[in-house]
């Protein structure tokens, strides 16, 4: 059985809402994700508020805490590789990174920056082509290990990246370009190779785009990008890793304010009107 572990506004101020049951006032994401993985669970059970019964459980709250950082690998499907292929003046760097046994990995989100499933998503004013893309997003503990999973949509601006990779900050960090959630799955990485993942993008209510992958599809295992992530940084909060979409608009297609996208990464499902 696995279990869900939540953040929302409550009656009682923000509180952790595990299964639906409103954690002690004290629970915080980072001391959980110092604990190691096979002693989450019974330090979990100590964490239930027995006198949580009058608490209303009110808007959902991003599923992370300002200590944590967001982090992103690229071009871990071939479809993702395609797609930087086809945007950018510079095609083989992709095909290099595709290839290559380093992954791509850079900074997407500090913990306050993060939105969540009823927030609003962005695209920049300076971009003409912009687009979700849905990840497999891992939550790692202080020791590198995966614990959960959540649902992940990394925004990004197609045509700012493909103008010149150094650009990729641009393309890819800024208000509104990471929203998370709304739940972890606690769960390790087996039970997550062969999670499926979609996308459904709405325009006045029509479907636009919607399209499929699944984790098993992707190139490098999940490990191997903690292990990359890890190797010379310390996350002592634990840390959330985008691991890659394998979903991407045609190049004829470009998010609208006031469209919606819709992700889901197994039992997890986000979504986020666009601003």
């Amino acid at each position: 059985m696995t279990h869900k572990l939540a953040r929302h506004a409550t009656s009682a101020g923000p509180r952790w809402i595990l299964d639906g049951q409103p954690l002690v006032a004290g629970f915080t994401l980072a001391e959980l994700l110092r604990q190691p993985a096979n002693a989450i669970a019974d330090w979990l059970t100590q964490q239930r508020d027995a006198a949580a019964g009058n608490i209303q459980i009110q808007t959902a709250l991003p599923p992370i805490e300002p200590l944590q950082e967001v982090w992103a690998s690229g071009v871990t499907y071939l479809r993702s590789r395609d797609a930087r292929k086809a945007e950018s003046s510079v095609a083989d760097v992709y095909q290099k990174v595709y290839e290559a046994e380093r992954p791509e990995l850079f900074m997407k989100a500090v913990g306050w920056r993060v939105v969540t499933g009823g927030q609003l998503v962005r695209i920049r004013k300076d971009s003409r082509w912009n687009v979700p893309e849905p990840e497999l997003t891992l939550a790692i503990n202080s020791h590198g290990e995966i614990v959960g999973y959540t649902a992940g949509n990394d925004m990004s601006s197609r045509d700012i990246e493909g103008e010149n990779p150094l650009y990729l900050p641009q393309a890819k960090i800024y208000n509104g370009a990471c929203a998370l959630g709304p739940e972890i799955v606690l769960a390790d990485a087996e039970a997550m190779r062969s999670l499926p993942v979609t996308l459904e993008i709405r325009r006045n209510g029509a479907v636009v785009f919607n399209g499929e992958t699944n984790i098993a599809r992707m190139k490098r295992r999940l490990e191997e990008l903690v292990g990359y992530l890890y190797r010379e940084l310390t996350f002592p909060d634990g840390a959330f890793l985008m691991t890659g979409t394998g979903i991407v608009p045609p190049e004829s297609f470009s998010l609208q304010p006031g469209d919606r996208v819709i992700i889901s990464v197994g039992e997890v499902t986000l979504e986020n009107d666009v601003a």
